[in-house]
């Protein structure tokens, strides 16, 4: 079956955004259009110029025989920044006050859109860095986790505080918790992650960032390296902040329980 040009071009737009960050050989795209590899290439040529133009990301061409194209999610600076502005204003709702300083984040995590959103900005940030595995916590990090992950074209590995009888033997672990200084344990199937991956840990709030430093003593176990941390909300006013090297999509720098008040802004990620 032959294909229009604009009938290639809005499939082919939509199988590379379903596949980011794989290689999809000219060959493929060839035979699927019964077409000229000449004209794949005039074709990639326009998505690759309207995903920079319109800040959805880029096409990375590999050369030779087994080459071919690779998506990768890049959202502009202009696209992210009235994200994150409007996420801040949804956070700063004084209904979300939870006692301690933390903020309901139920329905945002909930809200597909949302996700799916902050996961496109999250992965950007990581598309030139090498990723096998993203890492969260259960529970709440969890939607954020698999919307990163989705962007990344990688697996989600999820450490639990109990063990699961269908995920076989684990791997255990202790880890003071930053905020309450308590000790508390986090389990981590053998089969979850194999030696020497390279592991995004993303998570959906950071205070003092115990449990983050839970998960990069878990990686140690697997002989498993940090390629990157992020989170969607982070606690500004901190005594000691035991993670340094992190992105955050927002950050929550005053909070007065007795005013109802939630003073929230960008994160680190928007600073250049």
């Amino acid at each position: 079956m032959k294909f229009r040009r604009s009938e290639r071009l809005i499939d082919m737009t939509n199988y590379l955004l379903d596949h980011p960050r794989q290689l999809v050989p000219l060959t493929f795209f060839a035979e699927r259009y019964d077409s000229a590899k000449s004209s794949i290439s005039e074709d990639l040529a326009i998505v690759k110029e309207t995903f920079e133009q319109r800040g959805i990301g880029t096409l990375q061409t590999v050369p030779g025989a087994a080459g071919g194209v690779k998506f990768f999610v890049k959202v502009s600076q202009e696209k992210a920044e009235p994200f994150v502005n409007e996420l801040c204003d949804v956070m700063a709702d004084p209904d979300r006050l939870l006692p301690g300083g933390y903020l309901y984040l139920t329905d945002i995590l909930g809200n597909p859109q949302i996700v799916q959103k902050a996961g496109r900005v999250i992965a950007s940030a990581y598309a030139d860095t090498e990723i096998d595995v993203v890492m969260t916590v259960a529970t709440k990090g969890i939607p954020l986790a698999y919307a990163v992950a989705s962007q990344l074209n990688v697996p989600v590995v999820i450490v639990r505080k109990d063990s699961k009888v269908t995920e076989g033997p684990t791997v255990s672990i202790n880890y003071v918790s930053g905020s309450a200084k308590r000790i508390q344990t986090m389990l981590l199937s053998k089969r979850s992650i194999k030696e020497g991956s390279k592991v995004l840990i993303v998570d959906d709030f950071m205070k003092a960032g115990g449990t983050v430093m839970g998960m990069i003593s878990m990686l140690e176990e697997f002989n498993a390296s940090v390629a990157g941390i992020s989170v969607l909300v982070e606690a500004e006013k901190t005594q000691e902040r035991l993670v340094n090297e992190y992105i955050s999509l927002v950050k929550l720098s005053d909070v007065d329980e007795k005013e109802k008040m939630i003073n929230v802004h960008a994160g680190n990620y928007l600073i250049p």
